[in-house]
């Protein structure tokens, strides 16, 4: 039987993608829309099916929304970039987030909106967003992060280093079979 988050991902009528190391990277954003924590409130889980077809649901603390400091002082002046809910194919392909990082960058299209009150309260308009490649990648924090602080403009980001090379490690495995691109799922909670 799938994980629970695979069963909400169909019920929400996305793909599931099944098979041996064929990774699921879904996201979770908390229903708590105030900010002025600046906290790991969300998750990214990594879900699928090892070679005896059993499931494994690797789920780790992290935030999919810009963090206060970029929320109050957007890089751009449009406002912070927040990724839309949807299911994103070929979204990330192995690589580097700002030339340096290991990460998962964005190399396909997502919806997003642009938070521009600069309050800590996330806004989530779809009529001050739009569809493009707009940098929002997925990489780690830092080795032992608490706060979001300058870690998330709008990527999502995993809130402890070990955690994401574990996530990464997955990656890799699973691009060994299925290519270097990776679909994305955000749900909200």
């Amino acid at each position: 039987m799938i994980p629970a988050i695979l069963q909400r991902v169909e019920a929400d009528g996305h793909r599931v993608f099944t098979g041996a190391w064929n990774i699921n990277l879904v996201g979770v954003r908390s229903k708590e829309r105030d900010q002025a924590g600046d906290l790991f409130d969300d998750w990214i889980h990594v879900v699928f099916q090892t070679g005896d077809g059993a499931w494994v649901d690797l789920a780790v603390a992290a935030t999919v929304d810009p963090g206060v400091r970029w929320m109050a002082s957007p890089m751009r002046s449009e406002g912070a970039a927040v990724m839309a809910p949807g299911q994103y194919r070929g979204l990330w392909e192995l690589g580097l987030h700002k030339g340096k990082i290991p990460a998962l960058v964005q190399v396909g299209p997502c919806r997003y909106y642009r938070d521009n009150n600069r309050d800590k309260i996330l806004n989530l308009d779809p009529a001050t967003g739009g569809d493009g490649i707009i940098g929002l990648n997925l990489h780690p924090a830092g080795e032992d992060s608490q706060r979001i602080g300058l870690w998330s403009a709008g990527c999502q980001v995993v809130a402890h280093q070990g955690e994401f090379e574990i996530v990464l490690s997955l990656c890799r495995r699973s691009a060994e079979r299925y290519g270097p691109r990776f679909s994305y799922t955000l749900i909200e909670e």
